[in-house]
């Protein structure tokens, strides 16, 4: 699912690159005339391994998919090169935590009562393992950091799908949070206003037929947190 860039004629805000998180922040935008390029360019698990190669002022993604969509936004922006780009970004490349925290993964790692420890979740070892799992991710960021970029990454909504460990999903999230932060990112945290007592996304702001996804409500929560930011 692509978000389009928008079609108003007046100067883009931001560029929005990501995964299928992306799409209600590019709704939400819309909805509110807030002008920006860009929306989805493949599936969470797409950005998590690498996923693009750099020539010291760009990019080129590896998925034909992905490069063709990305030159369309750019040239929408009169951007020849990522380097050349004179708006923020906001960017959900490797915020898919629920991938991470995929079950089968961990339990290697399991107690004798089935559960993944705290020691070993607050351990060097397992933020060892998240940062490898997310490194083609946090390699982009790296890359956008060395070109001086604006970037703002939106937490993903918290939604933990039965394929996934809840335990390892908030855990894992917050080292990659972490990770982004030391590369200059800043995080969009809005947990504290859509989570319940349990840390799980709240249904007024989850999209209704599917187990991962924010809705539109959420996606106006991003979409105002962004403007706060002075997008």
């Amino acid at each position: 699912m692509t978000t389009p860039s928008s079609t108003t004629t007046t100067r883009a805000r931001f560029l929005l690159l990501g995964d299928s998180h992306a799409d209600c922040i590019g709704r939400a935008a819309r909805a509110a005339g807030l002008p920006f390029a860009g929306g989805p360019v493949g599936s969470g698990r797409d950005f998590l391994g690498p996923f693009c190669d750099t020539d010291g002022t760009g990019i080129a993604f590896r998925a034909d998919g992905a490069q063709q969509l990305y030159r369309e936004f750019l040239d929408t922006l009169g951007a020849p090169t990522l380097a050349e780009l004179t708006v923020p970004l906001v960017c959900t490349f490797g915020l898919s935590a629920h991938t991470v925290a995929t079950r089968q993964n961990w339990d290697v790692h399991r107690d004798r009562h089935g559960d993944v420890p705290d020691r070993f979740l607050h351990s060097r070892l397992f933020a060892g393992l998240v940062t490898a799992t997310v490194r083609g991710a946090l390699a982009f960021y790296e890359h956008t950091a060395a070109l001086g970029l604006r970037v703002l990454a939106p937490l993903p909504p918290q939604r933990v799908p039965e394929m996934s460990d809840p335990r390892v999903f908030f855990a894992a999230q917050d080292v990659i949070a972490a990770e982004l932060a030391a590369r200059g990112v800043e995080t969009v945290d809005l947990r504290p206003r859509v989570t319940d007592d349990y840390g799980r996304q709240r249904p007024v702001f989850c999209r209704q037929d599917d187990t991962i996804h924010g809705n539109d409500a959420f996606g106006r929560l991003v979409v105002a947190e962004l403007l706060d930011r002075g997008l």
